[in-house]
């Protein structure tokens, strides 16, 4: 592997290519995928406690550490959030310090929001691969049917012209995945389907949770549209009901599990959303047909 590209999410590498019966080397660009470790720290005054480490396309790192702790119940609102950074340690060398954020969130009342343990290993292609039970697992679905039931039950009416620009919308804006073929995205939409936020990482996961992290740091609430660039399991839809998300969709296959989840969400589910074409699984009162 040659130098890191301009872009922090990709890089260099000099390759053989294979062409009919020709070939020869040349350079081309691919994703970098790296570990991040999230710190928390309780109070401006606490020390900072290991949450997890996960692996990630660099970006918009800040707002990925956002996403993650709203998504995992460790805050529940943008004001619990104090401030996320990049690990500030003159004993810790910049090679590590540039994969490490720690995040300052309020001290929560009766007990610590994290336990100091062993960090969790989530790999970029699962978002609850870091779970340590079903347990754990069926918590995160009750998180989120607890956050679903806050939100507007209703969302608003889309028409099906709407929802078939997205994935055109949503390519537009996808830079590093035009250089390297090889990252996901997730782009927030409001109900006209004007682009509001959109991120890119190695896992689906990862670019739904920076999306997501990007507008609580703002402050902002989740527009009704959540667009995925891959498969639409369980994880992505735990994350959309939290974040208020009421028409969720992908060009690619829902799982049973999202759609169960959608359904006791009170989400609509759009999917294989491709061209003129798309399927809609559960809460098709959303979608106009004819418009």
């Amino acid at each position: 592997m040659e130098d890191r590209g301009t872009r922090a999410g990709s890089m260099r590498v000099l390759l053989r290519r294979r062409d009919g019966a020709s070939g020869g080397f040349e350079e081309d660009a691919v994703v970098v995928e790296e570990p991040l470790e999230i710190r928390v720290r309780e109070g401006r005054e606490g020390g900072a406690v290991r949450l997890l480490v996960t692996m990630r396309t660099p970006g918009h790192d800040e707002d990925l550490a956002a996403g993650l702790l709203f998504s995992e119940g460790v805050i529940g609102a943008a004001d619990e959030l104090l401030d996320v950074a990049r690990l500030d340690d003159a004993k810790t060398s910049p090679e590590i310090a540039r994969n490490v954020v720690v995040a300052t969130v309020t001290e929560r009342p009766g007990g610590a929001r994290v336990s100091a343990r062993r960090a969790e290993l989530m790999s970029s292609a699962c978002g609850v691969c870091g779970a340590t039970s079903i347990d754990r697992v069926r918590e995160l679905a009750e998180a989120a049917r607890r956050g679903a039931g806050e939100a507007d039950r209703e969302g608003p009416v889309v028409g099906a012209s709407v929802l078939t620009a997205l994935p055109d919308a949503l390519r537009r804006q996808q830079a590093i995945f035009r250089s390297t073929g090889g990252l996901h995205a997730a782009g927030l939409f409001a109900a006209d389907g004007t682009l509001v936020v959109v991120r890119e990482d190695v896992g689906r996961h990862n670019a739904t949770d920076k999306a997501i992290g990007a507008l609580l740091r703002e402050g902002r609430p989740s527009p009704p549209i959540l667009l995925v660039s891959g498969r639409l399991g369980f994880e992505i839809a735990q994350k959309a009901a939290l974040a208020g998300v009421r028409i969720l969709c992908s060009v690619s296959a829902p799982t049973s599990l999202a759609v169960e989840l959608a359904e006791e969400t009170g989400m609509t589910v759009v999917g294989f959303l491709r061209g003129e074409r798309f399927n809609v699984y559960c809460r098709p009162e959303r979608v106009d047909l004819g418009a």
